[in-house]
């Protein structure tokens, strides 16, 4: 057992939304989870707890305030399948898909590992918790597993299966005679008294006899002393002697309980939801039905006269007279596969393709995340968007700030600064797939300083897009084979080279217009491929490509990295083909990243590296020569070690990862640095007792060299700027805490003229 604090603290909000907009201290982290599909419920009449398979959120009924909890906040990862409350110890449980098990008590957080580390073969998912009696016994794969709520401790395991072999329970419960497990084999029943209930004899099947069907039953619950039994969508209950049918109504229903002494029935059609409260003759008592709030709701609460409703398509609602309200924290809408690109705001492209570059046919739309919180851009908010799908590319024109993303299958949008919005497709110059004339792809997008707009066209004969700053396009046809006209991300390089990623293996070509975009005279392309003299990319599968602050081309592949490190000599004599740089990792070195995938890479403000795998995240120095941080799901707070995207506020340093499990960021130390001191703030300052952490002084000259004195001159501490940025831990040269008292800040750049910046107030512990 694992003892976490949980820490963060409840943030006052009215209906319907929460903002979380402060930036993290320099070092820390922040989750932006999607918060709308919410999938559990539970609670007491102080507070409600609601799941979502990422994260969990609470909701004061006192005063309405909301807070939220997710791995940044101390639980043991994302993958949340089952919740439940014991109203009597007043202990949340939380259950995970791959059997890890958190309880909170209080403020604690106690971790029980023990099922996930466990050498079970077979299925461990957890799809349900119930609690009788200081006891939670948890539905899973193997069968039910009982944990002991005041050691933290798993108590039992039951092996239902006939043969005394695994079989997957979907529910438990229990009245005051009998436990009742609903199985893949049927319903089960084994007395409370029972001295043994680890030995399969000791359970009866149910199903097949007294009027209940033979074959797996999905859900059982105890409504006072009636058992009830959910087989396919049909409900049967139990009269003492034979079980009768009791409900069904060609709805599919996702959940059965019973909360307040309700049964409560939790149902849908493909384009609609609706929970039904029964009476003990099977007869609709109350219908909780509403267009945009309820879809697929998945879990009801009864609290006095409210209902809380968790949907897997809307979030969660709370129902009383007055109507139905959806309690939504402020996030993303879902998942993102997209690109990330930062340009005063956060812009994430939600769509993405499978591995074989299908369309996911994902309608989550566009997010943007800035200082008022996260926006969503879909068809619930924006009706002109409900029949595109599967945004793949982001890009913002620097000239007008209007951001363009590119649909997998519906062509581009144009988002104007006044929300505006234009669909080009087939009635613009963008090519549709060969073969397919209704569907337009867009799968990546770059501007150029002009402010023209370079567009990967994938599947179209003429590949290569451009819509030029006046309005008017032009097409380019790849002059080199590549199978399926397969094309991606889109790179601008400081010579106005557009570098475009050819998917499927195709590897990435290099197209220089010449002096003039509309003479083709000129025009010169580049084929880059895995070995020497073809370009000596480390493999043909390139996933992701970016651009340091010396020009340097950084092109990840499916094995590793290469650089390009001669990009205005591409189409001169001898070329330039990549390097594969080698770094050194403890007493090994070895070509960089040979053998991973590498799926994304991010330049900071002071050229180091961030590099995205499917085994966590990595910071690299400017060269590439030394290991700074290495992030993964099991040593940080990060969501999950498959990294899809990476992208860096300029401004702050904070780097924003997009994983398999959602999107966090973490406050690194490096800004973009500018031509002169501006506006340099010191943070925190004053710097209060006991302040641990990192103090930064930002809005320096890039690379500044910074030294800390005290008023009489004395040095305290020297640094240089990571980028706009430098940091101080507080203490001097020798290790040794920097007493009360006011410091002067000295920014000196490479031509050695310094000049007082700032000053910074310390107050000793």
């Amino acid at each position: 057992m694992v003892v976490k604090s949980l820490f963060g603290g409840c943030l006052a909000v009215f209906f319907p939304l929460l903002a979380i907009t402060q930036t993290p201290a320099i070092g820390n982290w922040r989750e932006h989870l999607p918060y709308h599909q919410a999938i559990r419920v539970t609670g007491s009449a102080e507070k409600i707890w609601c799941a979502t398979p990422y994260s969990i959120f609470t909701l004061d009924l006192q005063d309405n305030s909301i807070s939220r909890m997710s791995k940044i906040t101390g639980l043991s990862e994302t993958g949340i399948s089952a919740l439940a409350y014991d109203p009597q110890a007043n202990k949340l449980i939380i259950a995970y898909t791959n059997s890890n098990i958190d309880i909170l008590a209080g403020s604690r957080i106690f971790h029980i590992p023990d099922i996930k580390q466990a050498a079970f073969p077979g299925d461990k998912t957890v799809y349900d918790a119930f609690v009788y009696k200081g006891r939670t016994y948890l539905s899973t794969g193997l069968g039910v597993i009982v944990l002991d709520e005041d050691k933290y401790e798993v108590k039992d395991t039951y092996i239902l299966g006939s043969n005394g072999d695994t079989v997957a329970t979907r529910s438990f419960t229990a009245d005051d005679h009998f436990f009742y497990a609903a199985t893949e084999e049927g319903l089960k029943q084994a007395s409370v008294l029972s001295g043994d209930l680890t030995d399969f004899r000791n359970w009866s099947l149910l199903s097949g006899a007294a009027g209940l069907p033979a074959g797996p039953c999905r859900q059982v619950t105890v409504l006072g002393s009636q058992v009830l039994a959910l087989v396919k969508d049909s409900v049967f209950l139990f009269n003492g002697s034979a079980w009768n049918f009791f409900y069904t109504d060609g709805w599919s229903l996702n959940n059965l309980a019973v909360s307040n002494g309700q049964l409560l029935l939790c149902e849908q059609k493909p384009d609609s939801g609706r929970v039904l409260s029964l009476t003990a003759t099977g007869s609709p008592e109350k219908i909780l039905q509403a267009a945009g709030v309820l879809q697929s709701p998945r879990q009801a609460l009864v609290l006095g006269d409210q209902t809380f409703v968790a949907d897997s398509v809307y979030g969660l609602s709370e129902w009383t007279s007055d109507g139905p309200h959806r309690i939504l924290p402020n996030s993303p809408a879902s998942l993102a596969s997209g690109e990330m690109t930062f340009s005063g705001n956060l812009w994430v492209a939600s769509g993405g393709v499978d591995s074989s570059w299908a369309p996911l046919n994902n309608k989550s739309g566009l997010y943007r995340f800035g200082s008022g919180g996260w926006t969503n851009y879909d068809a619930a908010h924006f009706p002109v968007l409900d029949n595109i799908f599967d945004f793949v590319s982001v890009a913002v024109n620097p000239q007008d700030n209007s951001v363009w993303a590119g649909s997998f299958g519906q062509g581009l949008l144009q988002i104007r600064s006044d929300s505006s919005f234009t669909i080009y497709g087939k009635n613009s110059p963008l090519g549709p797939v060969q073969g397919d004339p209704s569907v337009y792809r867009v799968s990546g997008l770059a501007f150029d300083a002009a402010g023209n707009g370079w567009i990967a066209n994938y599947g179209a004969a003429n590949d290569l897009v451009l819509r030029k700053a006046d309005g008017n396009w032009l097409s380019f046809s790849i002059p080199f084979a590549h199978a399926e006209h397969a094309v991606a991300q889109v790179l601008i390089d400081d010579f106005q080279q557009v570098w475009i990623i050819s998917p499927k293996g195709n590897g990435l070509f290099c197209y220089d217009h010449g002096a003039s975009v509309d003479n083709t005279s000129d025009d010169q392309w580049k084929y880059y491929r895995a070995g020497i003299g073809n370009g000596n990319l480390p493999d043909n599968n390139v996933n992701c490509i970016a651009k340091d602050r010396n020009g340097f081309i950084w092109v990840g592949t499916a094995n590793g990295i290469g650089v390009i490190q001669c990009a205005g000599n591409i189409f001169k004599a001898g070329g330039c083909e990549a390097v594969l740089p080698i770094v050194q990792f403890d007493n090994f070195a070895g070509y960089l990243f040979s053998g991973e995938q590498v799926q994304a890479i991010a330049v900071d403000g002071a050229d180091r590296k961030w590099v995205g795998t499917r085994n966590g995240v990595w910071l690299l120095s400017s060269d590439a020569k030394k290991i700074l941080a290495h992030f993964t799901e099991e040593n940080s707070p990060l969501l999950s070690n498959d990294l899809r995207r990476i992208a860096i506020d300029p401004v702050t340093g904070e780097v924003f990862f997009s994983t398999a499990k959602g999107i966090c960021s973490f406050r690194g130390e490096a800004t973009e640095g500018g031509k002169s001191n501006s506006n340099v703030l010191v943070f925190p300052n004053p710097v209060p007792p006991g302040y641990t952490g990192t103090i930064a002084i930002r809005g320096l000259v890039e690379n500044a060299i910074v030294k800390i004195t005290e008023l009489n001159g004395r040095l305290v501490y020297q640094t240089r700027a990571l980028g706009g940025q430098a940091v101080w831990n507080g203490e001097d040269y020798k290790g040794r805490r920097a007493a009360t008292g006011v410091y002067l800040v000295l920014i000196s750049d490479d031509s050695r003229q310094e000049k007082l910046a700032t000053k910074i107030v310390f107050i000793g512990r």
